[in-house]
């Protein structure tokens, strides 16, 4: 299992804040997380068309699409943030 956190935007389209999910096989890296999640039905389709677009921590460290995610691991995913 696998923690998910959805932040701003990503929670609004996602339609929730949090679950816990069990990792489906194949999927490896966030990219594939993220590929999964466009699946998952409209809500999550809209927060995910551009999977680029979306950023994500694993256990609260930034990282790449290509970063891998295992069983016990925090996913967050939000929004690129600005700030000035």
């Amino acid at each position: 299992m696998v923690k998910i956190l959805y932040f701003a935007w990503v929670r609004e389209r996602t339609g929730t804040a949090s679950e816990d999910v069990a990792l489906p096989d194949g999927i490896a890296s966030v990219k594939d997380l993220v590929e999964w999640q466009r699946g998952r039905g409209d809500g999550f389709a809209e927060a995910f068309a551009e999977g680029d677009l979306v950023r994500c921590a694993v256990n609260q460290s930034h990282v790449a699409l290509d970063h891998p995610v295992k069983d016990g691991d925090e996913i967050a995913f939000f929004p690129p943030v600005t700030g000035g």
